[in-house]
């Protein structure tokens, strides 16, 4: 009877101090923030820095209209699109960038067309590297 009574004494005091523990909340913050305005498109990863002229195929265009990457992506969950990452600071590029706010240069006769794009990666909207036609 007396080993019971400590059982059921030492169980009530256990219960006690869980019940005394502070208790924690993770507190989580994700600001998005305003897109990107960058004329040839942005950098599907963080920071988001303005992506140069040829980096983007014509498929990530609407009417001349960037559809957005990463967080900001406005297309279809199963879009796929060419990307030349010879374009990318990632892979080495060191060109000329443009600025966020700037705006496209004026169509000129050594610009590339669109049918002329050869990209070397297929990417998701949200930065993936994705499989897919090159």
């Amino acid at each position: 009877m007396r080993g019971f009574r400590v059982l059921a004494l030492t169980g009530v005091a256990g219960i006690c101090f869980t019940a005394t523990i502070p208790k924690t909340q993770a507190q989580v913050s994700i600001t998005v923030g305003a897109e990107p305005s960058c004329p040839y498109g942005y950098y599907d990863y963080s920071p988001y820095n303005c992506a140069p002229s040829g980096y983007y195929g014509p498929e990530w265009f609407n009417g001349g209209v960037f559809i957005g990457a990463g967080q900001w992506y406005h297309g279809h969950s199963n879009f796929r699109g060419n990307v030349d990452n010879r374009y990318d600071p990632k892979q080495g590029y060191k060109g000329p960038m443009p600025k966020n706010g700037e705006k496209a240069e004026p169509p000129s006769h050594n610009a590339k067309a669109p049918t002329q794009f050869k990209g070397n990666e297929v990417h998701d909207g949200h930065g993936q590297v994705s499989e897919g036609k090159k």
